[in-house]
């Protein structure tokens, strides 16, 4: 019982729910969508990472469909052995074409693809530089590799990275993992000093751009592509899970670099390939993507119509350009209860309180998608001004509320 002990001791899930405000799991009932069905109720959906809206498109859920009907629900087996179909080469290659790359290799997952690659690739005389809001996925990644350090600098600190960069032997091998767009805050990567860096002290470089495709770069190519720096970055990864709408993850760089993976990568070698519903569904998100570029600017112009429209009224958000928005909320506690308010009044977002941010600076994770309407974002708007203007009246309520529980079981007690 010591290994479970933790596990029965862990009450801290029970303790919130009995206050009314856990914020997690809430089930859909229909499908991912700008707005939807959850727990009986209408809600304006400002939570998800549909950013191209094509989760519930016809096209994508046909093209999925298709494929089950040729190739079956599942591969039953890796890659490497028996799970490889013409649907995966397929879609490799049209991916090595998007990233303008020659080639590239797809992951079950987006997380599995950070474990791959960062895995295989970095060796015990290696140093990994990570920036500090990259994704969970690249810091396990990180941890599951040989590397004989992994350095984490401040997020988007070019002389912070740089000072650590210079203390590394020369001959050193040396990886600098960023994020395109950084989940939590929207923020862009300095890629430009980034390139500068890696070519000064001969360092790869590595993309995650799972938040990035879609939402920047020409035809949502990403990062890399929105600053014209497609050859200097030496891998580029992304997830299926968001503009690709989908389930999945690849890595984009030279043949060498991915035929090395493809043979060395344990997370890629021992897992079953990408199903085939998945995989197709995945590849017509991306025709539709390049098809269709007015996606990625609806998804502009919504994202900076609903920014503006927080400002004014006063909602602390943090200034940005892409379609994520964080909201400042600051207390756990009243981070808990503005999202129960925000859901009870019909607005979906996302809680984010430590450890994925610093004490004190809780926020909401709001980001949009391309066929979001004005009128829903009017509506959301005027649930925020609601929420917030009446939050600390209720946090005031709830304090004295439970005054007077412990005032009564003193009594008791005495």
């Amino acid at each position: 019982m010591d290994i479970l002990k933790k596990c029965y001791e862990y009450t801290e899930v029970e303790e919130s729910k009995k206050t009314g405000l856990y914020p997690y799991f809430h089930a859909l009932q229909t499908a991912q969508d700008t707005e939807v069905m959850m727990d009986g109720k209408r809600i304006i959906m400002i939570g998800s990472n549909n950013y191209m809206g094509l989760t519930n498109d016809p096209r994508t859920a046909q093209a999925a469909k298709d494929a089950i009907d040729k190739y079956g629900t599942g591969c039953s087996g890796s890659r490497f052995l028996n799970g490889t179909l013409e649907l995966h080469e397929q879609l490799e290659a049209a991916l090595a074409d998007f990233f303008h790359k020659e080639n590239a290799l797809t992951f079950s997952t987006g997380f599995q693809s950070n474990l791959g690659i960062i895995s295989s690739l970095v060796g015990r005389r290696d140093y990994i530089f990570n920036d500090g809001e990259n994704h969970a996925s690249i810091v396990d990644a990180c941890r599951l590799s040989f590397a004989k350090k992994m350095l984490r600098f401040e997020h988007n600190d070019m002389d912070a990275l740089e000072a650590k960069l210079a203390r590394i032997p020369e001959d050193a091998g040396k990886l600098i993992i960023t994020d395109g767009v950084f989940s939590m805050s929207g923020d862009i990567a300095k890629l430009p000093e980034l390139v500068e860096l890696a070519k000064k002290y001969d360092a790869t470089l590595m993309v995650d751009d799972a938040h990035g495709v879609g939402m920047i770069g020409k035809n949502g190519r990403g990062t890399a592509s929105h600053f014209g720096l497609e050859d200097e970055v030496d891998i580029i990864m992304t997830t299926f899970s968001k503009s690709l709408a989908s389930l999945g993850g690849c890595m984009a760089a030279d043949e060498a670099v991915i035929n090395y993976v493809k043979h060395k990568s344990r997370p890629f070698i021992f897992s079953a390939s990408i199903p085939p519903g998945n995989a197709a569904a995945a590849m017509e998100a991306l025709k539709i993507m390049l098809a269709e570029p007015q996606r990625q600017e609806d998804l502009i112009e919504i994202s900076n119509y609903m920014r503006a429209k927080l400002k004014e009224a006063g909602i602390p958000i943090i200034e940005g350009t892409t379609a994520i928005i964080p909201v400042f909320t600051y207390d756990m506690t009243r981070t808990f209860l503005i999202t129960k308010m925000l859901f009870d009044a019909g607005v979906y977002v996302n809680p984010v309180i430590p450890p994925a941010v610093k004490n004190g600076e809780c926020m909401l994770r709001t980001s949009y998608t391309a066929t979001h309407t004005q009128e829903q974002m009017d509506t959301a708007v005027e649930a925020f001004k609601y929420v917030f203007g009446n939050v600390d009246d209720v946090m005031a309520q709830m304090a004295a509320q439970v005054e007077e529980l412990n005032r009564l079981q003193t009594q008791r007690n005495g």
